[in-house]
């Protein structure tokens, strides 16, 4: 009788600290992983809580409030669910955001950093306080998500970090200012490209710095996603699109759910496009 190979990985994994995993066709089963997904009343956010829950992952949500209405439906879905309100600005709530989960789950195998906010309009017109309100969410918000959980993750020598980048850190935006000036009310700007550029930049940085204690560190960078901060999106742009559509936060959530797979291991430092083709190479 022939074995299955996902199935023999599963065998050479019982002896490694890594989550629980399944072996039953090709897919990979995050039963029992605990997962930490910051921003998850988002629209991403959310997508990437339910697609764990569906997996059965053990799910710890970091928004600014808890949303009793998301952990019920969750719950329904079979995940185990512990909301705990943190700004992703604040180290200290963070610290004591990981510490619940830790006293919860007893670990912390993913990292989801899927808060965020975007901002639109001329660089000129960039106030001050909306350049580090993106930059202290976004990127700083980030680094501290990610500093957060790197000692138990080096602890257990196993981790999965997802950063949530964008597609406008590699193509100064996509607005088009020399046809239409009025796109870049709509469009995200240049806070919010500097901020994912330097999401794309510190997710490389730490990919080597732990790489050696067997953590991953990767970011996906979607393109335009139908969620409501680009609800106002402009129709020309959308016709840009190659595959003919915004992308949506299913899609999103999909990829991420393979940069956090136990058999990711060798994929590290990477920046996952996922925009249609807007952009490719």
């Amino acid at each position: 009788m022939a074995i299955r190979p996902n199935c023999i990985r599963a065998a050479r994994a019982w002896i490694s600290p890594t989550p629980a995993r399944s072996c039953e066709g090709t897919k990979m089963s995050f039963k029992s992983s605990a997962v930490m997904i910051t921003g998850s009343a988002g629209g991403i956010g959310g997508a990437v809580a339910e697609a764990f829950a569906r997996e059965g992952a053990r799910l710890a949500l970091i928004d600014t409030r808890a949303n009793a209405e998301q952990a019920t439906r969750l719950q329904a879905l079979g995940a185990e669910v512990l909301e705990h309100p943190a700004d992703v600005r604040d180290a200290r709530a963070l610290s004591a955001a990981v510490e619940a989960m830790l006293a919860a789950y007893g670990r912390i195998d993913v990292l989801v950093t899927a808060a965020g906010v975007i901002s639109s309009g001329p660089a000129e017109a960039i106030a001050e306080d909306e350049w580090q309100r993106v930059i202290g969410i976004n990127l700083t918000g980030t680094f501290l998500s990610c500093q957060a959980v790197m000692p138990a993750m080096r602890r257990q020598r196993y981790g999965r970090i997802v950063t949530l980048g964008s597609l406008v850190a590699r193509n100064g935006g996509n607005a088009r200012p020399w046809i239409d000036r009025a796109e870049i009310t709509r469009a995200s700007n240049a806070a919010y490209g500097a901020s994912k550029g330097g999401v794309h930049a510190l997710t490389m940085f730490l990919a080597k710095d732990l790489a050696a204690d067997g953590v991953t560190v990767n970011a996906v960078a979607p393109g335009p996603v139908a969620t409501s901060m680009l609800a106002d999106y402009p129709q020309a742009l959308k016709q840009l699109i190659p595959i003919g559509r915004m992308m949506n936060a299913a899609e999103v959530a999909a990829a991420i759910l393979f940069l956090a797979r136990p058999d990711s291991a060798a994929i590290t430092g990477e920046i996952l496009d996922i925009n249609g083709g807007v952009a490719m190479g």
